[in-house]
């Protein structure tokens, strides 16, 4: 979970100059050597580092959330669906941890210390030893539905950590968690994990939950669990009562589904997924780990558009619903745009494809299944996982990974 930097809105209404504005913006990074001010993971913070408001997440501790049951009386189909997805399980109290629940003692060992998660009742103990001394607290919450992995959160000497070990669904069991160094730690306190400031755990907790941070402020005690109707909606409370009173012309929720293609992706779903600007923000944000960003991927891609709503992150997915893992199901999202075969030997099929605003070439290699060769899977170093490159392009076996 990266630190919180400052936000500054950079983009705007970019159009075909989106690559030329991004290779500025990295030539303008290298020039000062140093970071641009950025969103980051989580909500944005201005230059007193006090965190942004949104409509999604109002800075603003009076905000009434009435809780996801709220939401189905009027939504049950996307109520039915979304609790049960990867977002809407993004965090989990320990007691109902699945994943801990199946595996009743997972264990590791690096160098001298040796790693336990032992299950007791409702309670999974996380325990590194060095064989003479022993730190051993109990985990409080799960990040993660264990898709790729899952990583704990656990509190020591009055502190959050994050542990060093995550569990993987590859290979059942726990390794080094994704960005921590590989070598054999220098103390019993670093082979646990890693303090996280409070500023740092409150983004990670407004990304995998509901309604728990306020300012800087994280209050656990209204935190609902994973990303749930008001994550993205924002709080309910006013919605319910405008609803009930038949108050129809101001509905009072946020809906994303208004916002242009370029907030949606890159302001909205890239708060957490991380947007172009934030990745340009970091230098250390390089190389095989931006493949974890899809909206930065996306941005990079040759032909992408920020102003054309064809390719933002809600043209192919539905967020209340999990991504589709049968590549079939993209090859009409990818023929929004691209013209079939039909229409290099038909001026009539391509006059008609045209109109439907299907103007960019038709692939020559084959017309099914585009996503296997456009938009390749690639693992992470140490992720036990295969992450979809959302860069669209030509791909090509061994090629080096484009940045």
């Amino acid at each position: 979970m990266p630190l919180p930097i400052a936000h500054s809105k950079i983009r705007g209404k970019l159009k075909t100059s989106a690559i030329i504005i991004l290779v500025g913006l990295i030539g303008l990074l290298l020039y000062f050597d140093r970071p641009l001010k950025s969103s980051a993971q989580g909500p944005g913070v201005n230059e007193g580092n006090t965190p942004i408001s949104t409509p999604w997440r109002p800075n603003n501790k009076d905000a009434k959330y009435s809780g996801p049951q709220a939401c189905v009386k009027c939504h049950a189909e996307e109520s039915a669906r979304q609790h049960l997805t990867a977002m809407g399980r993004a965090l989990e109290p320990v007691a109902t941890s699945e994943i801990l629940r199946a595996h009743p003692r997972l264990m590791f060992r690096s160098g001298p210390y040796a790693h336990e998660i032992a299950r007791r009742g409702d309670q999974s103990l996380y325990t590194v030893t060095d064989g003479v001394n022993t730190i051993s607290e109990p985990i409080l919450y799960t990040f993660g539905q264990g898709k790729a992995g899952q990583t704990y959160i656990f509190q020591h000497d009055g502190a959050f950590y994050e542990s060093r070990l995550s569990f993987y669904k590859d290979i059942q069991g726990l390794d080094v968690t994704i960005g921590y160094p590989r070598d054999i730690p220098p103390s019993l306190e670093v082979a646990a994990g890693r303090r996280i400031s409070m500023d740092e755990a409150r983004n990670c907790f407004s990304c995998h939950s509901t309604g728990a941070a306020y300012g800087s402020q994280l209050l656990l005690d209204r935190l609902v669990p994973g990303v749930t109707c008001e994550a993205c909606h924002g709080p309910g409370a006013d919605h319910v009562t405008a609803m009930e009173a038949k108050q129809f012309k101001d509905k009072r929720i946020f809906n994303p589904g208004n916002m242009s293609a370029d907030e949606l992706s890159q302001e909205f779903c890239g708060s957490c997924h991380r947007s172009a600007e934030q990745v340009i923000s970091n230098k250390l944000l390089r190389g095989l780990i931006t493949v974890r960003f899809q909206p930065y991927r996306m941005f990079t891609s040759r032909a992408h558009d920020p102003a054309d709503m064809r390719l933002t992150c809600t043209a192919c997915h539905n967020p209340h619903e999990n991504p589709a893992t049968d590549e079939a199901f993209y090859d009409p999202k990818c023929f929004a745009c691209h013209r079939s075969f039909a229409s290099l030997k038909s001026p009539a099929v391509a006059k008609t494809e045209e109109k439907e605003g299907r103007t960019d070439k038709a692939c020559p290699v084959a017309q099914r299944l585009c996503v296997s060769c456009h938009m390749p899977k690639v693992e992470f170093p140490g992720s036990h996982f295969k992450f979809t490159d959302h860069r669209i392009r030509i791909a090509r076996a061994g090629e080096q990974f484009p940045n």
